[in-house]
């Protein structure tokens, strides 16, 4: 059984920063694709970020890239979303997810393979 456990959503002003992370169960991290997905209630739910377990290979959404940082601790089956200058338009629940592999898509985001496993997501609010 996968578990996934997000930590450090909150809320921040525009241009502040936070760290999110994931504890996952067990040594998933080094062996499968790890990422942080958002959602709002209007939305589909789009990748962010996505760390490869066994290269450390990362992939962002187009629209983080060089805001947002992923990383990994193996050691204690943790990887961390550090994200910077965040704006309004962040806001959203954040969701920790693991695969076997991921998908490019149109949107300049990314997907992952089926079967994934999902965290049950903490809230990010970004205020104006």
């Amino acid at each position: 059984q996968v578990r996934l456990m997000e930590f450090g959503g909150g809320s921040v002003p525009t241009g502040g920063s936070l760290t999110l992370s994931c504890v996952a169960s067990g040594d998933i991290v080094k062996n499968y694709w790890m990422g942080i997905f958002r959602q709002v209630p209007t939305k589909e739910r789009e990748g962010v970020a996505a760390i490869d377990g066994g290269l450390g290979r990362t992939r962002y959404f187009d629209s983080v890239k060089g805001r947002f940082t992923i990383s990994r601790v193996n050691h204690n089956h943790t990887i961390y979303l550090t994200m910077n200058t965040l704006k309004p338009e962040d806001t959203a629940m954040y969701y920790c997810a693991a695969s076997v592999g991921l998908l490019p898509t149109a949107t300049g985001s990314f997907r992952f393979i089926d079967p994934v496993y999902w965290g049950h997501g903490t809230q990010v609010t970004v205020s104006s």
